[in-house]
């Protein structure tokens, strides 16, 4: 056992938002979706969340950068959220590095990539596939968008941009999502959320087993562990390192990161406790692997160019 993990910590996933700006229909208290989410009611966390709460959540653990992932802004005003993300305070390393939205099959999605590649604090894209046969758990607009021609038009240009590709779906479309990335051997594909095991019976969680060691298989892909506790409300660390060990078994450290999904996970956990049980799970494994997981992958996959203390420029 190496023990518990001391070093710099990149949380390559956390969202955030103001609410008066009136850009994030799903927090809106006309959703119909707000009670029925795959992760439950979404009332505590439908309030402003910004710099500020994100570092006070954060306040113990050692986070020197992260990368704020897109928080499902209208795609009625497309750039909008870059922009605001960009005028945030970045001395506490908060959105360093940035995952935009683009509605790949847009015709404008060229021009609204490149634009959004123009800004060098945009290293990847991400728009989510996750699509489930009831309403209220479905995310994406299609079940069928990985196989869309005119959507890998713009995934093939965002690939052409140097773009990663933050890839959100459930156990049942991973068969799709290994076609597409052995159909895309030049895109970084980083899967979301472990895979999003939702189905908890055996028959859910076998195929979800099965589906991950597949896209393991694939070297374009790598994998971000978190959030496991929206798909596991009464977890407890046996059940979350049951998960965590699969997702290492078949990517591997160099392959993966923890990340904290706040404040959606805040529904089900605090960061310390998400952070914590990371270390204390991570804790049979070597220093580098543990660096590899905390920092290193999250470093290298989005391009955030800090040496291995966390220290950088940009």
């Amino acid at each position: 056992m190496s023990g518990l993990y001391r070093g710099p910590i990149i949380d390559p996933h956390h969202h955030l938002w103001h609410l008066e700006m009136g850009r994030h229909p799903w927090l809106q208290k006309h959703s119909a979706r707000q009670e029925d989410m795959i992760f439950g009611s979404i009332e505590p966390i439908r309030r402003n969340y910004g710099v500020a709460d994100y570092l006070a959540d954060a306040a113990e653990q050692n986070i020197v950068a992260t990368v704020h992932v897109e928080a499902g802004w209208s795609e009625d005003h497309p750039l909008e959220e870059s922009r605001w993300i960009d005028s945030l305070d970045k001395d506490g390393g908060v959105a360093r590095r940035s995952v935009a939205h683009v509605a790949l099959d847009r015709p404008d999605a060229p021009s609204l990539l490149e634009a959004e590649a123009a800004n060098e604090r945009v290293v990847g894209i991400r728009d989510i596939v996750s699509w489930h046969p009831e309403p209220a758990k479905s995310f994406a607009r299609s079940a069928t968008l990985m196989s869309d021609p005119q959507w890998q038009s713009g995934l093939e240009v965002a690939t052409r941009l140097g773009l990663v590709f933050d890839l959100m779906l459930y156990p049942w479309q991973m068969p799709e999502a290994l076609r597409l990335a052995q159909d895309f051997p030049n895109t970084i594909f980083v899967l979301n959320h472990c895979g999003s095991p939702a189905d908890r019976s055996p028959e859910g969680m076998a195929l979800w087993r099965r589906g991950l060691e597949a896209l393991g298989r694939a070297d374009n892909m790598l994998i971000k562990i978190s959030d496991l506790v929206a798909y596991d409300n009464d977890w407890s660390l046996e059940s979350l390192g049951q998960v965590i060990d699969h997702c290492l078994a078949c990517f591997g450290p160099r392959r993966a990161m923890f990340a904290s999904d706040f404040p959606v996970a805040s529904l089900h956990a605090s960061f310390s406790e998400i952070y914590d049980g990371f270390r204390r799970l991570a804790s049979p494994l070597s220093p580098t692997e543990q660096h590899d997981l905390f920092f290193s992958t999250a470093n290298r996959t989005y391009r955030l160019g800090l040496d291995a203390r966390g220290d950088g420029e940009d």
